[in-house]
């Protein structure tokens, strides 16, 4: 009796299985992670990219509209396709053209900046005491990415259940 006790013991038949059912959801788990953070990273480079050409679009011209609305039509058709007015996920609430004034003091200093979504009330700025002008233009793309499944890391993620992903481009302007 005491043998037949010890070759029970020593059968190792069916561990695989018991290992693998073990194992497989953590890799599972792992691999739905990958493939939801991979495409939230295409998502942020699709926003990144409309940024950038859409001040590349700026440098071109503004002959047909204001400098901010060319940015944020560009920005809009780069994401959501088309021509304009180029509807989709991304709005003209989701574009956002900011405009920066640095004043560099003369003789050395501290460079004091100023901000401003306005371009008529930005124009009106002025640096004081002989202080070189900087003007920057700048388009912000914000955009949402809903993962494909249910798993969501918690400081990535906003309270909404989606990535929040945002891109920034810039040029001086003068």
């Amino acid at each position: 009796m005491m043998l037949k006790r010890l070759r029970l013991h020593a059968d190792e038949s069916g561990a695989a299985i018991i290992e693998l059912a073990l194992i497989a959801p953590i890799f599972a788990l792992m691999t739905i992670g990958i493939v939801d953070m991979s495409n939230a990273y295409s998502r942020k480079l699709q926003a990144e990219q409309a940024a950038q050409r859409a001040v590349e679009k700026i440098m071109q011209t503004t002959q047909d509209d204001t400098v901010e609305n060319t940015l944020k039509t560009e920005a809009k058709c780069q994401i959501n396709g088309g021509t304009p007015p180029c509807a989709g996920r991304v709005t003209d609430a989701d574009v956002t053209v900011t405009y920066r004034l640095e004043c560099t003091p003369a003789g050395g200093g501290a460079i004091t900046a100023q901000t401003d979504t306005n371009p008529v009330t930005f124009d009106a700025l002025t640096c004081t005491g002989g202080a070189k002008e900087s003007r920057y233009i700048q388009v912000t793309v914000n955009d949402k990415y809903t993962p494909m499944f249910p798993i969501h890391f918690s400081a990535l993620n906003g309270s909404d259940g989606t990535y929040h992903v945002s891109a920034t481009a810039g040029m001086r302007t003068q």
